[in-house]
């Protein structure tokens, strides 16, 4: 198995380093004398994206509408609280007797039936918020409601066990780091392309417009680190100097694939497709689609949006398995939260509570995961949520990405048996 480079010696071993280690500046030793003394300090992975395991989150931002996308299609309760956007049971793909997905699905039907694929149902948080930025921030920092935690949960991982590896250890494709990304020291790469980096600075909270949904389209929250601004920007203008030219070689080693969609969705997924091809280290890639909030007309945008996901995903996944790399990989979708049980008099729903969640890949142990949540036992006309989303992320972290998860996240959550 390879060993790891820190900064420092793959600065010095690249054409970069090669042409100016003699006479760095001093910026740059002290960047590097930083990450030195913190990778001394950390007990730093043997494994990295070129020959362990990887994660691709999926964030579905705005709020998605879980009931109409895994759908209790034999409750008669569904269909009194929406008669107008209720999915008729003769369209719906159905898992078992009492549980569908979405007819806009097919091809997570498709992997459902193959055994790729892991339907999560009812996860939420004690305490719910239904503010898109707090519950954001709640998922992507893992904190209880009433606390706030500045460093995400995926940040803490990188501070935790990562120090010292190549920055572009995390990668998100899109404008803004997630503040999942958050971490005391800087690690990971904003996207948009394999020639444009763009790393967050802690004030972009920006909401920006979905071209379709006219929504919420990507939520980062803050992205914050213990350096001092100066030494900030001297860090993450090293990384991405380093790491630009090396990102876009990866990119071009892999052409051949299945056709993926135009959405911007899919765009990101061919290129996560072939960073992993190409070798890149990377444990964890990040990317998003806008436009879940469904308050008004719901079926005929959220619908599109599935179908978007689903489509995005089948090329994924195959791509993956042309590779030979579906075992390698797991994908997790997310939303901050799912609806009201009850459609609203738009014929839309408003912010909800608990939701369901997709995790795919060929190393998963498949099937309908957690308690359906009850449709008549409610919370203020909201479903009570049956399983932590903590607990997925502990899973994930300990099983996984074989990182200790009571450290990442603070403390211990029950472990779930989808892996």
């Amino acid at each position: 198995m390879p060993s790891f480079h820190t900064r420092r010696s793959f600065l010095r071993t690249s054409i970069l380093g090669g042409a100016v280690a003699w006479t760095l500046p001093a910026f740059i030793d002290r960047t590097f004398a930083s990450l030195n003394a913190a990778a001394a300090g950390s007990a730093i992975q043997t494994a990295t994206g070129k020959d362990s395991t990887i994660l691709v989150i999926v964030q579905l931002s705005g709020g998605n509408d879980g009931l109409n996308t895994v759908i209790p299609y034999s409750n008669d309760a569904y269909y009194r609280s929406r008669p107008t956007i209720g999915v008729p049971a003769k369209t719906v793909l159905k898992l078992d007797d009492h549980i569908a997905l979405n007819p806009h699905l097919p091809n997570l039907a498709r992997l459902f039936s193959e055994g790729q694929a892991t339907v999560m149902q009812g996860v939420g948080y004690p305490n719910p918020n239904r503010s898109h930025f707090r519950s954001m921030e709640i998922w992507q920092t893992a904190s209880d409601s009433n606390k706030t935690i500045s460093h995400g949960w995926l940040g803490r991982y990188f501070d935790n066990c990562c120090q010292g590896q190549d920055p572009a250890t995390g990668i998100s494709l899109g404008d803004q780091m997630p503040q999942a990304f958050s971490a005391a020291t800087p690690m990971g790469i904003a996207l948009r392309n394999p020639r444009q980096f763009r790393f967050a600075d802690s004030d972009d909270t920006e909401m920006q417009s979905d071209n379709e949904g006219g929504s919420i389209d990507g939520l980062a929250g803050n992205t914050k680190s213990d350096l001092d601004p100066f030494h900030y920007i001297e860090r993450v203008a090293l990384d991405a100097q380093v790491s630009s030219d090396r990102i876009t070689e990866i990119a071009s080693r892999h052409r051949d694939g299945p056709a993926y969609p135009k959405s911007k969705l899919a765009q990101d997924l061919q290129l996560i497709s072939q960073l992993i091809a190409g070798g890149m280290p990377t444990r964890v890639y990040y990317a998003s689609m806008g436009g879940f909030d469904t308050h008004a007309n719901q079926r005929g945008q959220q619908e599109q949006l599935l179908g978007q996901l689903d489509e995005a995903l089948a090329a994924f996944t195959a791509d993956l398995k042309a590779q030979k790399n579906f075992d390698r990989v797991v994908i997790m979708t997310f939303s901050e939260f799912g609806r009201r049980v009850a459609e609203n008099g738009s014929a839309g729903t408003d912010h909800g509570t608990a939701a369901p969640m997709f995790l795919l890949g060929g190393s998963l142990r498949p099937g309908l995961t957690g308690v359906t949540p009850s449709l008549t036992d409610l919370m203020e006309g909201d479903l009570k949520y049956t399983v932590d989303f903590r607990s997925v992320y502990a899973t994930l972290l300990d099983k996984w990405l074989h990182a200790p998860s009571t450290k990442v996240l603070d403390r211990q959550f029950p472990l779930l048996n989808f892996i």
